[in-house]
């Protein structure tokens, strides 16, 4: 079936994105792309975003990754969350701020927009002002008997971002959680519009600054397609080695974070410690600890400081010399395997659905890794680790794996890091371009398209955590609110991603 659908997409216009295609489709071809995706599970959708004049799907069928689109005039399209859930909160965000309505929606909810900006549709060709008091929020019903709700958020008792959970229990079960998030949008795109790239790459990079390199990597991806570059082979393994550290330092904080709300603090006290000899590093090498606005379009800012290689070098043996014992001790007691064995479990069904990638996906036995498939420079093609479990446990095990394999990554980057520039001037010329990185969240897509004088004409930044937060509802459902802690930091999707 893909391949009928790849046949029925290229009767479009190609608009020259770079590498993976753009095809404009008229209103008939779109409807046609929708019910063929409702034909083919095997179809993943990627991403879905708008500018004012089209709406964009970026779709993965079989090896081949394109964008379709369609033009709005009227600002309507058809919607694809009928066939596709995971388009609910794309379609909620594209009327927000483009005002373009998904006919036959699923969920026609605000989303991003909590009724307080000035204006409404501020990406839309014509925004209007807002002219209605905030409304009340509206969640979704939940019929029977001894059913109550429980507010939680969005302000928190920790130092982590604002978001709004609405519990439906019955008893201890949670039968339906509602996460309600756009508490901190910052109006993201809009900013990096008519910008140079050189200046929107930093709005890019701080997009979810606990993904700052893997943000700013697929940014510059997109802008290197854009204008046909080919970034110096020394940039991209520098790039590489950021991203296997950001990698590395953002897996010891999650492993141990779910293992602290297990009540077993040791194992998170022993893994920030480790995180932090990881960021001192960072810091010692590239001169920031997270590493940020060192990518950019063309290549890198700056090259790996001298004592670098020594500092990666000693924090690398650090964590890998204490793995096996963190192992050991996580898998040896029983009482974190009663609380985490069979917990928050996400069908493999619903990752494939959802298309989530990263260790969510991996955990339920989807293996997509943008790494390798389709792949990019400098890294080598292999298959991923997956487990099929789905629960708490399985995605805990599996960061434990990326760890490992971020270390062995690292220390061949620096073993092998070839001579040469670090950066390619930008031409000054227009072009379309999309990028893909791994984080460590999953798959990073940027979409950007550049006018002739180079600046941002269009762009869409999409962090894995727009394809994560349905799991989240959908993995608590059945367990008891206790558990919420450990089901949603073992997902960890980002507030600040999706909040554009």
């Amino acid at each position: 079936m893909s391949e009928a659908l790849l046949r029925l997409v290229r009767h479009g216009q190609e608009q020259g994105c770079r590498p993976h295609q753009r095809y404009l489709l008229d209103r008939g071809q779109w409807a046609a792309l929708a019910a063929a995706i409702g034909e083919d599970e095997g179809v993943a959708l990627l991403g879905l975003w708008a500018d004012p004049a089209q709406v964009h799907a970026a779709l993965l069928a079989e090896e081949t990754i394109f964008t379709a689109s369609c033009a709005v005039p009227e600002g309507r399209y058809a919607a694809l969350s009928p066939v596709r859930p995971g388009a609910v909160r794309f379609e909620r965000m594209i009327r927000d701020l483009w005002g373009h309505v998904a006919e036959g929606g699923l969920d026609q909810r605000p989303w991003l927009d909590h009724g307080r900006w000035p204006l409404t549709g501020p990406l839309s060709a014509r925004p209007a002002p807002h002219s209605m008091l905030p409304p009340q929020p509206v969640f979704l019903p939940v019929e029977g008997e001894g059913i109550h709700q429980i507010p939680v958020g969005p302000v928190h008792a920790g130092v982590i971002e604002p978001g709004h959970f609405r519990f439906h229990v019955q008893g201890e079960a949670v039968v339906r959680l509602e996460a309600r998030l756009g508490y901190v949008h910052k109006g993201h795109i809009g900013l990096m519009l008519g910008k140079p790239a050189q200046v929107a790459a930093r709005l890019a990079a701080r997009l979810s600054g606990d993904s700052t390199v893997a943000h700013g990597w697929a940014f510059a991806q997109a802008v290197e397609a854009a204008l046909g570059l080919e970034p110096p082979p020394r940039a991209l393994a520098l790039r590489a080695l950021m991203a296997e550290l950001e990698r590395l330092h953002n897996h010891l904080n999650d492993w141990g974070a779910i293992c602290n709300d297990a009540g077993f603090a040791w194992l998170h006290a022993r893994a920030g410690a480790l995180r932090e000899a990881v960021l001192r590093a960072a810091a010692t090498a590239f001169g920031h600890r997270l590493m940020m606005d060192r990518v950019v379009p063309g290549g890198v800012t700056d090259d790996l400081m001298p004592a670098g290689s020594a500092a990666i070098g000693a924090a690398l043996d650090a964590v890998e010399a204490e793995l096996p014992r963190l192992g050991a001790v996580y898998g040896s007691h029983a009482s974190l395997a009663d609380r985490l064995v069979g917990t928050g479990v996400i069908a493999p069904s619903l990752v494939r659905l959802f298309a989530a990638g990263g260790v969510v996906g991996r955990a339920s036995g989807r293996g997509f890794d943008v790494r390798h498939r389709p792949g990019y420079p400098p890294y080598v093609p292999s298959e991923p680790g997956m487990l099929e479990a789905g629960d708490v446990d399985a995605r805990t095990r599996l960061r434990m794996t990326e760890m490992e394999g971020a270390i062995r990554l690292a220390r061949g980057l620096i073993e092998a890091l070839p001579p040469g520039e670090l950066t390619l001037p930008l031409p000054q010329r227009g072009g379309e371009g999309l990028g893909m990185v791994e984080g460590f969240r999953g798959d990073c897509l940027h979409w950007v398209a550049l006018d002739e004088a180079g600046l941002v004409r269009a762009v869409f930044p999409r962090d894995p955590s727009w394809l994560l937060w349905p799991l989240l509802e959908a993995a608590i459902e059945g367990n008891i609110l206790a558990d919420f802690p450990l089901i949603n930091k073992s997902i960890n999707a980002s507030y600040s991603g999706v909040d554009l």
